[in-house]
């Protein structure tokens, strides 16, 4: 189920800095704030996202790249996800546009047969990876969420992303934990994930402004799949407050035919 899920991925493999820390004073309890970046999103409504998920894997390595919105009241998103060209320099895909809603993830230009005017649709709580892998890029409403499972965290220090004054928080989280502590919308990816992966826990950097909000995080996750394969997964935001407008596929546009790998 897991070799599935990171289809896309993997498929793609065939063919991020921030500045020093400073010696601010850390908070009185650096877990707790880190575990409430997802509610402070809430509050904020909507931001702009951009995402990078490097893979390795036998001394390849390739990173796919996204772009789009995501509406964190309603839980929905929109992402136009960009494959890495060939060894020439050529694009051999086009770019894939994913609508993520809690349970689901909506793939067009998906290829492998797909027609071109159809979508896929994917139940996310049914792939080993709950979607942190799947499309290319981790859902940045799960990236958020993910951080409830907080295990052990650092406080670095103050530094600054996109010019704006950060905190940057460093450890590690448990997949359980988090899916376990998640909202009823999410908790069913997170629970297949913490069954799917190898390891329970997941090192990440997260930066988080003044308003507790997450302005960029990076989980690194690591699974079997034909050999050991590492993934650096990077999520920021920025933009809050930017409508967000996801129009889902209607059913005749919803693709029912096989999927190659």
């Amino acid at each position: 189920m897991l070799a599935a899920g990171v289809t896309l991925a993997v498929s793609a493999m065939s063919g991020c800095g921030t500045g020093a820390a400073s010696d601010a004073r850390p908070p009185a309890d650096a877990a707790a704030v880190v575990r409430g970046a997802s509610e402070a999103l809430a509050r904020a409504g909507s931001a702009q996202v951009r995402t990078a998920m490097e893979m390795a894997t036998g001394g390849t390595r390739v990173t796919i790249r996204g772009e789009g919105g995501v509406d964190f009241k309603s839980r929905m998103g929109q992402l136009l996800v960009m494959l890495p060209a060939d060894v020439k320099g050529k694009a051999e895909h086009r770019p894939i546009t994913e609508l993520l809603v809690p349970g689901a993830l909506y793939m067009k230009n998906r290829g492998a047969g797909v027609p071109d005017d159809k979508w896929v649709r994917v139940d996310t709580t049914a792939l080993a990876d709950g979607n942190l892998v799947t499309g290319g890029a981790t859902d940045p409403l799960v990236a958020a969420e993910l951080l409830r499972g907080v295990q052990q965290v650092t406080y670095v220090g103050e530094t600054e992303v996109a010019g704006t004054k950060v905190r940057h928080y460093r450890g590690t989280l448990d997949l359980g934990r988090a899916a376990g502590s998640a909202p009823p919308e999410v908790r069913g990816a997170l629970a297949a994930a913490a069954k799917g992966f190898r390891k329970d826990t997941v090192p990440f950097d997260v930066y988080l402004d003044e308003q507790g909000r997450l302005r960029k995080v990076r989980h690194r996750f690591t699974y079997v799949n034909n050999g050991v394969i590492d993934v650096s997964s990077t999520t920021l935001l920025y933009g809050f407050g930017t409508p967000v407008t996801v129009v889902l596929p209607a059913s005749g546009d919803i693709y029912a035919g096989k999927i190659a790998d």
